[in-house]
């Protein structure tokens, strides 16, 4: 896509748009097992290959760990693999996740956020993601379906780049995007095929000195994911990290040529910073709460108070220097967690933004809030609080309580 085309406007929700995005985006296998509220995806998805709509390898397994291990064996032969999952389903997974990132499986997969047992609720947080942030995958968070759609796409290009060859996982808000119906602008098929094109193949040398294309074939016989005790296991590692680095350039990379064609970018990729050059207080969140904090943040510029917001988009590989930048004028901040990390004394954005900002120059007061466990509801009168709460740390200069729990009974 080189030029701005033409889009039809179709109502979907975030499920639908997730399974339509896939569908268009030339998938080789699609291996899965249905869990709600992820189900709708693979259900959809279903359709198209009975209906010939997709040319798809369609395999339904026993399980997400059994569904992982195929959409591996898929990608290392050089297919283009596509699944879906939450909560209990991703925590299954988890054996596999490793094995796959580790065998820079470009795997691409949506999870429709949900929490975790026990006690057992199916509504969203994002305690099942946050769960496997180090499992060595790409993280990125939809506000919206609309931008569920466009991440879905864009992961391909995104994880098959041959300087990353990294998994990524797509999540979006379970119930709140996954089942609600919104307006979506969808590309022509044709276009998408051609962005997404052709998966390349990356060449690597082999043990027999010859330069063979990574992917299993029985004509260049290699192995993925031999063993390797201490004399490689830490070169492999490193080269993980390294592929991340590089993911932090491809992702704003992808997001800007997308944003030419389409007339959507969200911020840079990484960020998406809304009313930041003069804010003094900000919250920090991820996913469809940026959409209500929007609102509260219109309604607060408008009693003249400079609040803003900045929401991560890409939590892996976590964009530190995108964060600094942002947040370089902002004097009082609130990291907002839809997730608990036990024991660690506040949530993982909470860590992550703590971490990005302790050697900045402006030393900002930085709080936690931890919210919408469960899927709790939070309404916009509640997250106006967090910003009365930084305004007052702003005046007393002083921060009396560091992690708070947002709209729950103590």
């Amino acid at each position: 896509m080189t030029s701005k085309i033409n889009q039809k406007m179709m109502a979907l929700a975030g499920d639908q748009a997730v399974a339509y995005a896939a569908k268009q985006s030339d998938v080789d296998v699609v291996a899965a097992y249905p869990i709600t509220p992820q189900t709708i995806i693979v259900e959809q998805f279903s359709e198209y290959v009975a209906n010939g709509e997709v040319e798809t390898e369609f395999v339904c397994t026993e399980s997400e760990h059994s569904a992982m291990a195929a959409s591996l064996a898929a990608s290392v032969t050089g297919a283009r693999v596509f699944t879906a999952t939450a909560s209990a389903g991703l925590a299954l997974m988890h054996e596999m996740l490793f094995v796959t990132s580790g065998c820079r499986a470009p795997v691409v997969m949506a999870i429709a956020n949900r929490a975790l047992s026990a006690p057992l609720n199916i509504h969203g947080d994002h305690s099942d993601s946050m769960a496997q942030r180090d499992s060595g995958w790409i993280q990125m968070y939809a506000e919206n379906s609309q931008e569920a759609y466009d991440l879905i796409i864009q992961a391909f290009k995104i994880a098959e780049n041959t300087d990353v060859l990294l998994p990524v996982m797509v999540g979006l808000d379970g119930f709140t995007l996954s089942h609600t119906l919104e307006n979506v602008e969808t590309l022509p098929d044709d276009a998408v095929k051609q962005y997404v094109g052709i998966r390349k193949i990356s060449t690597v040398l082999t043990h027999e000195g010859k330069q063979s294309p990574f992917k299993l074939d029985p004509k260049n016989p290699m192995t993925m994911g031999p063993i390797a005790l201490q004399n490689y296991y830490f070169e492999f590692k490193r080269q993980q990290e390294e592929a991340m680095k590089n993911a932090l350039n491809v992702i704003q990379d992808v997001n800007n040529n997308y944003g030419t064609s389409t007339g959507r970018t969200y911020g840079n990729g990484l960020v998406d910073a809304y009313y930041l050059e003069d804010a003094k207080v900000a919250v920090i969140c991820l996913g469809s709460t940026a959409g209500t904090m929007k609102t509260v943040v219109d309604k607060l510029r408008k009693q003249g108070i400079k609040a803003g917001l900045l929401r991560i988009r890409t939590f892996r590989p976590f964009p530190m220097e995108a964060v600094r930048s942002a947040l370089k004028n902002v004097k009082a901040i609130a990291a907002m967690d839809k997730s608990m990390s036990f024991g660690g004394n506040g949530g993982p954005v909470y860590h992550e933004i703590r971490h990005a900002l302790y050697d900045s120059a402006s030393k900002p007061f930085i709080v936690n809030y931890i919210y919408g466990l469960g899927g709790r509801d939070t309404s916009p009168a509640k997250l106006s609080t967090i910003y009365e709460d930084l305004q007052k740390i702003l005046e007393k200069q002083t921060i009396e309580d560091p992690i708070k729990y947002l709209g729950l009974r103590e």
